[in-house]
C-alpha cells in the first residue's frame, strides 16, 4: 500500500540521498561522536545474471516430400513432441498460479484498509531499531531549491546522539506537553550546512501511544498554536570539535515540530548560527520562510534549514514504516 500522507511536503531527493542543499559542494563530512546504537541493517545484492546460452535442442529440419516409391513417415514422434510441450506448459502455469495462491495466503482473510494502517502504526513502533542509522540520518543531505529564493543547499552530519529515553532532551515544559504521547526512543543528529555557518539538530521520536492518543495530541498542538510558542522550542544537540560545539539553548533560532496521526512519531529540527551566537527573538519555520522575513533567521535562511532537514527525517521514516509492513515479495506481512 502507498506510504500515508506526510506530515510535511516531500523533500526533493539526492540520488541515493533525501532533502535540501546551499551553493558548492559539501565539505568533508565530520566523523561522528559517537557510534549509531541502534542495528546497523545490511545485504549484499546479487550479481548480474548469466548470459543466454545457445538452446539445448536441435532446430527441427523443414518437412519433405517423400522420395518417389515410399510412404511418408509416420507424424508420430511430432505429435508427441506437440503433446510434451502441451504438458509442460501446463505445469508451469499450474505452478505459477501456486506460487499466486501462496503469496496471498487465501486462508487468511485480507486486511481492509482500516486494519493495514492500524497494523502499519502498531509495527512503526520497532522501527528505531530494525532502520540503519544511515537510513534516517544520511552523511550528506542535499536539495537544489530548499534555501531562501529557492536557492541550493547542502548538509554534513556532524554527530550522532546515542539513542535515548527523552530524559531532559526537551525543556519542561514541552517534556510536559509531550508526555502523553509516551517516549520509547528518542534519535537525534546534528547537521551543518556547506559553509559551516549553520548548524541544525534533528530528532524522530517514537511514541507508545495509540493512534487516538496521537490524533489527540495532533489536535492540541495545533488548535492552541503551539508551535509557535517560544517556551516550545526543542533542545539542540551540541558535538564538541565541530561547528555545532557551542549549539546550546540560547543559540536556537528556528524550530518545527510536526506530530504524526497515522504513526507513532514525532519529527522535529532546531536550527542556529554555528559561531554560537545567541538569538534573542527565535522564530517558527512558518514565519522565518514567509515571503518578505528580515529576521536573521529568516534572511540567513536557518528557518529553511530547519524545514528541510525535518523533511527530509519525516519521509525517510515513513518510508521505513513502510517496508517494515511489506514481505520481499510484495505482500502484506
Amino acid at each position: 500500500m502507498p506510504p500515508p500522507a506526510s506530515a510535511y511536503p516531500p523533500p526533493e531527493a539526492h540520488p541515493g540521498q533525501a532533502p535540501p542543499g546551499r551553493h558548492g559542494p559539501p565539505g568533508p563530512p565530520y566523523p561522528p561522536r559517537s557510534e549509531a546504537p541502534w542495528s546497523e541493517a545490511s545485504g549484499t545484492g546479487a550479481g548480474d545474471p548469466e548470459p543466454w546460452g545457445p538452446p539445448a535442442w536441435a532446430a527441427e529440419p523443414p518437412d519433405r516430400d517423400p522420395a518417389p516409391g515410399h510412404h511418408a513417415a509416420s507424424p508420430r514422434p511430432r505429435s508427441a513432441a506437440a503433446a510434451l510441450c502441451l504438458v509442460l506448459g501446463l505445469g508451469l502455469l499450474g505452478g505459477a498460479a501456486a506460487g499466486e495462491w501462496i503469496n496471498h495466503e487465501p486462508g487468511t482473510p485480507q486486511l481492509t484498509a482500516a486494519e493495514q494502517s492500524a497494523r502499519t502504526f502498531g509495527l512503526s513502533r520497532g522501527l528505531w531499531h530494525s532502520t540503519p542509522v544511515n537510513t534516517f540520518f544520511p552523511a550528506t543531505l542535499h536539495s537544489a531549491a530548499a534555501g531562501p529564493g529557492g536557492a541550493a543547499r547542502t548538509w554534513t552530519r556532524v554527530g550522532v546522539a546515542p539513542a535515548g529515553n527523552c530524559a531532559d532532551a526537551f525543556d519542561p515544559l514541552l517534556a510536559k506537553v509531550l508526555a502523553p504521547a509516551g517516549c520509547v526512543r528518542l534519535l537525534r543528529a546534528t547537521y551543518t550546512d556547506a559553509t559551516s555557518s549553520s548548524v541544525t539538530t534533528v530528532g524522530l521520536l517514537v511514541t507508545s501511544t495509540d493512534a487516538a492518543g496521537m490524533r489527540k495530541l495532533s489536535a492540541r498542538w495545533s488548535s492552541q498554536h503551539l508551535d509557535s510558542r517560544a517556551d516550545l522550542i526543542p533542545r539542540s544537540v551540541a558535538f564538541a570539535g565541530t561547528p555545532a560545539a557551542g549549539f546550546g539553548d540560547k543559540q536556537r533560532a528556528s524550530w518545527t515540530v510536526g506530530i504524526a496521526t497515522d504513526l507513532p512519531v514525532i519529527v522535529y529540527a532546531v536550527s542556529g548560527f554555528a559561531d554560537g551566537r545567541a538569538v534573542p527573538v527565535p522564530q517558527p519555520v512558518s514565519a522565518a520562510t514567509a515571503k518578505g522575513a528580515t529576521t536573521a533567521p529568516g534572511q540567513s535562511g536557518l528557518g529553511n534549514d530547519a524545514l528541510a532537514l525535518a523533511n527530509s527525517l519525516d519521509t525517510r521514516a515513513r518510508a521505513a514504516a513502510e517496508s517494515l509492513t511489506v514481505t520481499p515479495s510484495g505482500a502484506p506481512r
